[in-house]
């Protein structure tokens, strides 16, 4: 079995790339569900028009992470609909669920989105107790279970990897928006990466416009950040499974679209 996991989709330009490569993408490598991170498909966070899209374009699952509410309309959809996840880690009265279990091709997988609390804005619940209620909470519910980790320190990723080694199938870093040279299966079958990347514009820091990130770090007066224009690119990861559902590869892809 094979689960692809897509990085964080940047505005406009990013959920066009989409629609127009990731069914070609996903039949290219076999996958059989797709997870794409969607919180910056709006710029900053996500509405309910380009979650739909995103469905559309070939997506089973939509994670999301520090920017889930960047817009308001989101915060019904999270309630209403079963296929995207916010951060599993945020307080209990938030709207939407952490996770969801689905069904693919005869077995139950279970997807979970964490955020990190090193270096984010706000105080998350501690991302390692959280995982641990919730796969006690799922282990006779999911068959396998995947975790799109949108985390900021590459330590706090790492160390997550360790602490589910053996529980989790697949662990995958989002958030950075740009792809790590790391993917491996650790020794108890958990396949791995720091980050997937991000699918956005090239020529860009981040998906946002050059000239706009450099006159900030100079100092300059903030603007509101603009997503930058060009030839795109798809990140993202394929994690094969055998049959026991224990990771046997990780493959980093990287499709580009003029």
């Amino acid at each position: 079995m094979n689960i692809l996991a897509i990085g964080d989709v940047v505005g406009e330009i990013g959920v066009e790339a989409l629609e127009k490569s990731l069914r070609k993408i996903k039949e290219e490598n076999k996958a059989d569900f797709v997870v794409v991170n969607g919180e910056n498909s709006a710029g900053v966070g996500i509405t309910p028009q380009l979650a739909h899209r995103i469905y559309n374009a070939g997506a089973d699952v939509i994670t999301l992470g520090n920017h889930v509410w960047g817009k308001r309309d989101i915060a019904r959809f999270l309630d209403e609909d079963g296929y995207i996840l916010r951060p599993a880690n945020l307080a209990d009265i938030a709207p939407g669920r952490g996770y969801g279990i689905f069904q693919v091709k005869g077995k139950m997988i279970c997807v979970i989105n964490l955020i990190g609390r090193c270096g984010m804005d706000f105080g998350p619940d501690n991302p390692f107790t959280c995982i641990t209620r919730i796969l006690k909470e799922t282990a006779h519910h999911a068959d396998f279970t995947v975790i799109d980790f949108h985390a900021g320190a590459t330590s706090e990723k790492i160390a997550m990897a360790y602490h589910v080694d053996g529980k989790v199938a697949a662990l995958w870093g989002t958030h950075t928006h740009v792809q790590t040279a790391d993917e491996r299966v650790f020794p108890n079958g958990l396949g791995y990466i720091t980050d997937i990347g991000m699918t956005g514009p090239i020529d860009s820091v981040l998906g946002v416009r050059p000239e706009q990130s450099v006159r900030m770090f100079k100092g300059d007066v903030p603007v509101r950040f603009e997503t930058a224009t060009g030839p795109c690119s798809i990140c993202g990861a394929v994690f094969s499974l055998d049959d026991n559902l224990k990771c046997r590869e990780v493959k980093r892809i990287q499709f580009l679209r003029g």
